[in-house]
């Protein structure tokens, strides 16, 4: 049962379902960044959310300190589990780790997923030379804020900076050092969501996503920056719904 898998966090389970959407969360971010996307599927989609160590519940637990090793590790977790279509969404890195999750599924022939969706990360071919995990906690925290990921409630609290402050700093360092390889592709649909003011992904970078399938391309931008998705949470989850399983009803 995935409720008892430490690696993915159950939102929503439905007996019989007809659909599973997993969540893979953005750097320094939990499971639970997702739980109110469960709400907007409609009954018979499953939602889950990637937990990734050294965060909440799997805070004693050591990092794991690449995207590539992150995918692995997903995958692993993935192999056993049943048929039921299944679509990634990643935000941020996490769409680095769900591409590379897919990539990995296809090739070993396993339980292959259905669709991708890919939000707020350029494509894999499109480079750019990004620091940030080497900085100063006080230059770390500035940039969370300039990309508006957390609260500035909670980055008032020391305690609570101190606590996520090394999963935000070890994930700033698995994707600034991500170097993957520029052809890669997957032969699944991918669906690419942007905030159209968003600094970390330009509207180039995000349609030269179209180059990492053999499928179908689709691209949405919604307004706001990095993390448009919290104020376009409804909208989004009914463009993963039509996406993804296009014969169901909203």
């Amino acid at each position: 049962m995935l409720g008892t898998n430490p690696w993915i966090c159950d939102l929503r389970r439905t007996p019989q379902p007809s659909g599973h959407v997993l969540f893979f969360p953005h750097a320094g971010g939990a499971a639970t960044f997702f739980q109110r996307f469960a709400a907007p599927f409609p009954q018979g989609i499953d939602v889950s959310a990637i937990q990734y160590p050294g965060r909440q519940e799997r805070r004693h637990e050591s990092f794991v300190t690449t995207v590539e090793g992150l995918a692995d590790q997903v995958v692993r977790q993935l192999l056993p589990l049943d048929a039921t279509p299944l679509v990634l969404f990643g935000h941020s890195m996490g769409a680095a780790v769900a591409f590379e999750v897919a990539r990995r599924l296809t090739e070993l022939g396993g339980r292959a997923p259905c669709r991708l969706v890919v939000s707020g990360r350029r494509a894999p071919s499109m480079r750019r030379e990004e620091f940030v995990h080497r900085g100063t906690d006080e230059e770390i925290l500035a940039e969370i804020k300039h990309l508006d990921g957390t609260s500035s409630e909670f980055l008032r609290d020391p305690d609570v900076v101190q606590m996520i402050l090394p999963a935000v700093r070890n994930d700033y360092r698995a994707i600034e050092l991500y170097r993957p390889d520029p052809s890669s592709a997957v032969d699944i649909p991918i669906l690419c969501l942007t905030g159209d003011r968003d600094p970390k992904v330009t509207r180039e970078e995000a349609a030269s996503w179209r180059l990492h399938t053999t499928a179908e391309f689709r691209e949405e931008s919604f307004s706001g920056g990095h993390f448009f998705l919290v104020e376009h949470r409804v909208a989004i989850c009914q463009s993963i719904e039509r996406f993804a399983f296009p014969e169901k009803e909203i």
